[in-house]
């Protein structure tokens, strides 16, 4: 077997192991069986394809989510139909009917909406694609007929970053949250206050299309409340085009946090401007979503053992960035 073939089934046995506590040697063993899966099979899964319809928008983050998924496709010589829906749920929904009239033999879909994509998926499910769910969606993956979910737990990260504010002594924090329809903002904010407690959110829907309308709102809320010492923004482009300038008109000396990253981002935590950024590692996201589907249509393998995979949250911050930013660089974080 070719030696990216053998590294991509391996990395699913990985993140088995590091994502779900209550991975037990089987998955080890399965994993390895895996491994010796004969050429003959392999090559007779050329013509398989394997569909991934997120909400993406192409963006920073986005971006490297399809990366990781079409170069999951090109090492394991399958084809991978990849759409974004621009947050637009129905256009999501419509595009997982398409695909399953298309021939798509697995699907992975992200779910920020799920219950705007259930009948979609159940449909899937029902005509026998095996399917998971990338991303958002960690907590409903169940309902939508996917066996495992690959990616972040929001409410999880949310708690984290609430730990790394209250490490840091502030005592408000606002939290921005730019698409109103995206279960995944709510719990990020909602795990921010399970574990600092005075969180307030705030409703910028729509301000990854008006970053300049974003910023000035976002002045405006920080204007209203003095009080506010701290932002913990759930997208890389509002911390560093958004919220970090409207702290720099106001003059004030925020403690910013962020969700995932952008060079804009990483450059301002690099500068000591933006405290942190949560990695969710999309790039894996994309990647072992299609690798768990590929295993699970050739080799039969149902991986998670009903329990998330997960692929954060890390953290970048002063003392890794620089390695970081390379690899962005690079297209892979």
């Amino acid at each position: 077997m070719d030696i990216k073939k053998l590294v991509a089934l391996a990395a699913v046995s990985v993140l088995t192991l590091a994502g779900c506590a209550q991975a037990t040697e089987d998955t080890t063993s399965n994993a390895d069986s895996t491994a010796e899966t004969s050429t003959e099979e392999v090559v007779a899964t050329s013509d398989m394809k394997i569909c991934v319809y997120t909400h993406g928008d192409g963006g920073t983050f986005w971006s490297v989510a399809q990366a990781g998924a079409e170069q999951a496709g090109v090492d394991l010589g399958i084809t991978i139909d990849y759409q974004g829906s621009i947050n637009d749920s129905a256009r999501q929904a419509a595009a997982i009917d398409a695909g399953l009239a298309a021939g798509c033999d697995a699907i992975a879909a992200s779910a920020p909406d799920p219950g705007a994509i259930k009948s979609a998926m159940l449909a899937a499910a029902a005509a026998g694609l095996p399917l998971v769910t990338m991303n958002s969606g960690s907590s409903v993956f169940k309902e939508l007929g996917a066996f495992t979910h690959v990616g972040q737990d929001e409410i999880v990260a949310g708690r984290e970053a609430g730990l790394k504010f209250k490490e840091a002594g502030v005592t408000k924090v606002l939290c921005p949250i730019q698409e109103a329809a995206n279960s995944g903002l709510q719990e990020r904010c909602d795990g921010a206050r399970e574990t600092f407690g005075n969180v307030v959110d705030f409703n910028v829907d729509g301000g990854l299309q008006d970053l300049t309308g974003a910023s000035a709102k976002i002045k405006a809320a920080l204007q209203a409340d003095p009080s506010i010492d701290a932002v913990f923004a759930l997208n890389a482009d509002i911390a560093a085009k958004a919220v970090l300038p409207a702290a720099q008109e106001l003059g004030r000396d925020l403690m910013i946090g962020t969700v995932d990253m952008s060079a804009d981002a990483l450059q301002a935590i690099k500068d000591g401007s933006i405290a942190f950024a949560i990695d969710q590692q999309q790039y894996a996201q994309g990647y072992l979503a299609v690798v768990m589907l590929y295993l699970n249509l050739t080799n039969g393998h149902v991986l998670g053992g009903g329990l998330p995979m997960y692929t954060g949250p890390g953290f970048v911050e002063a003392g890794n960035v620089d390695q970081v930013m390379a690899l962005v660089e690079a297209g892979t974080r």
